[in-house]
């Protein structure tokens, strides 16, 4: 899959339904193939921005999905609407999967005590699941490093097919970027604090929460001097965001009304 390089975030988001991206992984993993996915959301729009390196391994993912209320509602806004799929919630149905399909799967990133809690709850949810490999990085670790690429080439010789990288972004996007030409049989599943809310070792914001797309709060009251300043910087970048939506959705209307002309 290919991604228009623009100056519109939202235009990198590839796949736009949860019965999409289980298709496309799907067929990877019946042919061996590696794959990575990203979860668009604000903070990431941010960094797309500041961030070359980010940049340069977002358009290395195989499939990217919205992982934001915003991001959604920008997307519907552009005549192009998406599912909102958090990285969070991809662990299950790709565990599910991988289970079902006899992958072996890593887990990388987090602690070693969450990764072995982590692996206890998938296995005894998914019957068959293998958890083959897992690698908690050491503090200030690179995902372009020596260090990084020792660990990969320890998930390819686990025979892991599927990988969930818990590493937060940026780093988690630019491992699985730098991964494909190392592990190219493996598939790299970006979920950031997923790992953590499986454990037990985070709390995610409660289900009713979550409903009325107030997550972003609930999580900043949690850790106001981590994530106020990162919210400030995501509600900064909307009206932005906005106008490409809108530029978006009249270039699509203009060449819908000229292609109706012409027939």
């Amino acid at each position: 899959m290919r991604h228009n390089q623009t100056n519109n975030p939202l235009t990198l988001i590839n796949t736009a339904t949860l019965p999409d991206l289980m298709k496309g992984v799907t067929a990877r993993f019946a042919d061996n193939e590696g794959f990575s996915i990203a979860t668009l959301n604000l903070d990431h729009a941010v960094k797309l921005k500041q961030d070359p390196s980010f940049r340069a391994a977002y358009v290395r993912q195989t499939f990217v999905v919205s992982d934001g209320n915003p991001i959604t509602w920008l997307r519907r806004l552009m005549g192009e609407p998406v599912e909102l799929i958090p990285g969070s919630e991809l662990i299950h149905p790709l565990a599910g999967l991988a289970a079902e399909m006899d992958v072996p799967v890593a887990l990388l990133g987090a602690t070693d005590n969450t990764l072995s809690i982590a692996a206890d709850r998938l296995t005894a949810r998914f019957p068959g699941l293998r958890v083959v490999a897992q690698i908690a990085p050491p503090m200030g670790f690179e995902p372009e490093s020596d260090a990084a690429e020792a660990i990969l080439k320890a998930i390819a010789d686990s025979g892991a097919g599927l990988c969930f990288l818990a590493l937060g972004a940026p780093k988690q996007e630019r491992l699985a970027a730098f991964a494909r030409d190392i592990v190219p049989g493996c598939g790299f599943v970006s979920i950031g604090a997923g790992l953590d809310f499986i454990a037990g070792t985070q709390t995610r914001a409660p289900v009713w929460v979550q409903k009325i797309a107030m997550e972003w709060f609930w999580r900043m009251a949690s850790n106001p001097r981590r994530l106020v300043l990162r919210y400030a910087r995501c509600f900064a970048i909307l009206p932005g965001l906005t106008r490409s939506a809108l530029r978006a959705s009249e270039k699509d209307t203009t060449k819908t009304t000229s292609e109706r002309g012409g027939t």
